[in-house]
């Protein structure tokens, strides 16, 4: 996947609209951050992902997912989009969506 195709993808859900963050390319719903790439161009920062889930993300699957010492301790995982397929990005997006949508875009949801 590139950052294009997570793109594609979530600004078809309501409330989602392109933006910026630390200078790179961002997702964002109600001005709040929903993903954003990385520096490196491959990595799609992913926030709403408890550290216990994160921890069984990487130890299952290092090559696609990983976290550095900067995010450690935040519910944030990283995603090498190098590695990705959709259905490796849609879930943890998509759950990232819901904490941020309003209930009046929720309600209309139908993932």
């Amino acid at each position: 996947m590139t950052f294009d195709d997570v793109r594609a993808m979530a600004l078809a859900w309501p409330e989602v609209v392109d933006g910026t963050s630390y200078g790179t390319p961002a997702l964002k719903v109600r001005k709040k951050l929903l993903a954003r790439l990385k520096e490196d161009g491959d990595s799609l920062v992913i926030p709403g992902v408890p550290q216990d889930e994160r921890d069984m993300l990487v130890e299952s699957r290092p090559k696609l997912f990983y976290f550095t010492d900067h995010y450690r301790d935040y519910p944030i995982v990283l995603l090498r989009l190098s590695e990705a397929e959709r259905a490796d990005v849609e879930p943890l997006v998509r759950r990232q969506w819901r904490a941020l949508a309003s209930k009046a875009a929720l309600k209309n949801d139908r993932g």
